[in-house]
């Protein structure tokens, strides 16, 4: 994992502060990126079919 800036938001829905990403742009290769929580590790990945997978 880099230590690259996050990605800036698209937009923000000011009537609960719902914070909306481009998935795209959170994963620029295309295929998977590395989100840490906490210390544990999750991999955000972009299925051929265009659909989002989380997994641990």
């Amino acid at each position: 994992m880099t230590n690259d800036p996050i990605p800036a938001s698209i937009s923000t829905d000011p009537a609960d502060g719902t914070v909306r990403y481009d998935a795209e742009r959170l994963i620029p290769n295309k295929v998977k990126a590395e989100i840490v929580l906490n210390g544990q590790s999750y991999t955000l990945r972009i299925t051929r079919t265009g659909k989002l997978i989380l997994t641990k």
